[in-house]
């Protein structure tokens, strides 16, 4: 399934960073399209590498795969969701450049627990037989059984959905009526995953896949201890940030929840890589939809996350479906986010976000009933993204690297940067 052409209409619009409901739908079609094209590509290469896993793992693989379409085939809404979930993307990344052997039966392996979510979301009654490597069972987008044995077994019959992990682990979860709803419960060794407020995001602190092995640049990240996520405010916090949001600009708050599927808690960030004066946070390429952070200090630093991640989710989504920049570009540039030299990719995704929080910064500071402090924030805030944007904009239009659409996108991001002016007006 190849994603559609955008049309220019659409990309003028998305360049302007402002909500745009045609526009999310358009980049979620697309997302979904460039899974499936992954998932084929990985069938494409165990079918031309017969050797690259064992006989076993291809095997058991073949037989998962049959589940996810007997699922699809009862109801897609549901199947699409698990296919979709930021985690999946992560994990499917890894399959497809995994060497051939332990570590690619390895990845094999955890699609059985994405076929089985998929198949308990779709209503399917099923019984199954999954491998739970390092004693836990993970099921994407729903929790984690702990399992002594290594193995699980996952019996499915009408609103039942009964997990036996080995000694004491066992879930009893319960479909909803429909079968379209999260399967909820507990049990010894059963973790199931949190549901922040106002939305379909989850609080994602026991998938497998939640942070990449050998983390973004020279920055290692570390994924948050469950005991500890548990201790935090996560859940407040991100409740408050959305609703900072929603005073200051209700459509980003919506945009925010219809992008973002889930909020990966990362552990405090020690190496010198990192000045620490803000919180680590990321977007996987292969995992748009997700936020990857550390705990912000408050729902104002939450606030500008959640803004900043969103649209390196766009980013990412759009340039799947549109290249904006040709790939190989060796070209290097100071931008004023960051202390390291960027190639073209890195100033346009920055030049991106902050082209964002300086459209909410202005908002922010203009807008009736916004907390005094937040004001305050957003008149410094303003100036200093502002400038940072048009470096940046600048280095972007000097470029060979763009292509035509990429010059397009940011002529266009640069008419809005013009449209916000120099100043937020009636700052005070």
């Amino acid at each position: 399934m190849t994603p559609a052409p955008v049309p220019a209409a659409l990309l003028a619009r998305l360049a302007r960073t402002r909500p745009d409901a045609a526009c999310t739908a358009a980049l979620r079609s697309g997302l979904h399209a460039r899974r499936l094209l992954l998932f084929k590509s990985l069938l494409a290469r165990l079918d031309r590498q017969r050797t690259g896993a064992s006989a076993a793992a291809g095997e058991r693989f073949a037989r998962h795969w049959q589940l996810l379409e007997y699922a699809e085939r009862r109801d897609p809404a549901p199947v699409r969701d698990v296919l979709d979930y930021p985690l999946t993307g992560a994990w499917l990344a890894g399959a497809l450049t995994a060497p051939e052997g332990p570590v690619l039966d390895r990845y094999l392996a955890y699609f059985g627990s994405i076929a089985a979510t998929a198949a308990l979301r779709a209503g399917c009654d099923l019984r199954v037989t999954l491998d739970a490597p390092a004693g836990l069972l993970s099921l994407p987008g729903l929790g984690a059984l702990r399992c002594p044995s290594h193995r699980a077994e996952l019996h499915a019959r009408g609103h039942t959905v009964r997990i036996t992990g080995g000694g004491q682990a066992r879930a009893l979860l319960l479909r909803s009526t429909g079968g379209r709803g999260r399967p909820a419960g507990g049990g010894p060794g059963w973790s199931g995953l949190r549901v922040l407020d106002g939305g379909n995001a989850v609080l994602d602190d026991l998938n497998p896949y939640r942070v990449p092995p050998r983390g973004i640049g020279a920055v290692a990240m570390h994924a948050a201890d469950r005991a500890a996520v548990a201790q935090e405010p996560w859940a407040r916090r991100w409740r408050q940030a959305l609703a900072l949001i929603e005073g200051t600009d209700p459509g980003r708050a919506a945009e925010i929840r219809a992008i973002q599927r889930v909020l990966v808690p990362l552990a405090p960030v020690t190496t010198t890589a990192y000045d620490g004066r803000h919180p680590m946070s990321a977007t996987l390429r292969s995992a748009p939809g997700g936020v990857l952070t550390s705990l912000p200090s408050g729902a104002g630093e939450f606030a500008e996350v959640l803004v900043h991640e969103t649209h390196h989710t766009k980013m990412a989504a759009l340039h799947e479906r549109v290249p904006l920049y040709r790939p190989g570009g060796e070209g290097l540039h100071r931008v004023g986010w960051r202390p390291d030299p960027r190639p073209v990719a890195g100033v346009l995704q920055g030049a991106y976000a902050h082209l964002a929080l300086t459209d909410l910064w202005r908002r922010a500071a203009t807008g009736p009933g916004v907390p005094a402090a937040w004001r305050r924030r957003a008149g410094e805030q303003f100036a200093q993204h502002r400038e940072q944007v048009a470096e940046a904009l600048s280095i972007l239009q000097e470029s060979d690297e763009l292509t035509n659409e990429g010059r397009q996108f940011t002529g266009g991001m640069k008419e809005h940067y013009a449209s916000l002016g120099a100043s937020p007006p009636a700052f005070g």
